[in-house]
C-alpha cells in the first residue's frame, strides 16, 4: 500500500494548529500507517519536495517569502488544505493591515527595541502590504476554520484525504475557539 505523502507548512500564524496537530496523540501512531510525513517544522526537511499529496498550510501569507513558498506548495501539491482561521481568513496576521508596513516595521524594530535600534533588512523577510488569506493568492481545496481547528477535526479531514475522499465539514468546523 502507498502512503500518502503529507507535507505542513507553518506560515504567518502562532502554530496553534501544529500544536492540535499534535494532540491527536496516539492517533498520531496510526496515521503513521497511511503518511509519510515529507515535510513540516517538525521534521528536518528544508526543501519542500515534489509530488506531496496533502499539504496543511497554517498561517497567513504576510511576507514575499511566504508568498514564493505557498506557489511553490502549490506547484508541488495535489490537496492544499488552509488549516485554521489565519489561512482561511488571514485572522490575527491581518490586524497590521490598517498600517503601513513601514510604521508596523518602526514599531517592532525601533521603539520597542531596547539595542540594535534598525529595522532589518537581512534574514527577515519582507512583508507584504496586507497579510491575505492562502486562498486569494493560490486554489485551496480544502478550508478547516477554527483557531485552532481542534485535533477531533484535523484527525477527520486527514483519516477522511487519506481514504481517498474530500472531508465534508459542514458542522463540523467554525471560526474561533
Amino acid at each position: 500500500m502507498n502512503k500518502v505523502r503529507l507535507a505542513t507548512v507553518w506560515m504567518d500564524g502562532c502554530s496553534g494548529c501544529h500544536m492540535s496537530l499534535l494532540d491527536m496523540d496516539e492517533r498520531l501512531i496510526e496515521l503513521v500507517r497511511h503518511v509519510d510525513l515529507v515535510y513540516s517544522p517538525l521534521v528536518d526537511a528544508k526543501v519542500f519536495p515534489e509530488n506531496v499529496d496533502v499539504t496543511l498550510i497554517e498561517g497567513a501569507v504576510s511576507s514575499e517569502e511566504d508568498l514564493e513558498k505557498i506557489h511553490k506548495i502549490r506547484q508541488r501539491t495535489k490537496i492544499l488544505v488552509s488549516l485554521g482561521d489565519c489561512a482561511v481568513t488571514s485572522n490575527v496576521p491581518s490586524m497590521r493591515n490598517r498600517f503601513k508596513v513601514e510604521d508596523v516595521e518602526h514599531r517592532a524594530y525601533i521603539e520597542n527595541a531596547q539595542l540594535n535600534q534598525q529595522i532589518p533588512h537581512e534574514v527577515i523577510p519582507r512583508l507584504l502590504a496586507r497579510s491575505r488569506p492562502v486562498h486569494e493568492f493560490v486554489k485551496v481545496d480544502v478550508f478547516v476554520p477554527g483557531c485552532p481547528p481542534s485535533a477531533d477535526t484535523i484527525y477527520f479531514v486527514l483519516t477522511e484525504l487519506v481514504s481517498g475522499r474530500l472531508p465534508e465539514l459542514t458542522g463540523k468546523t467554525h471560526f474561533g475557539s
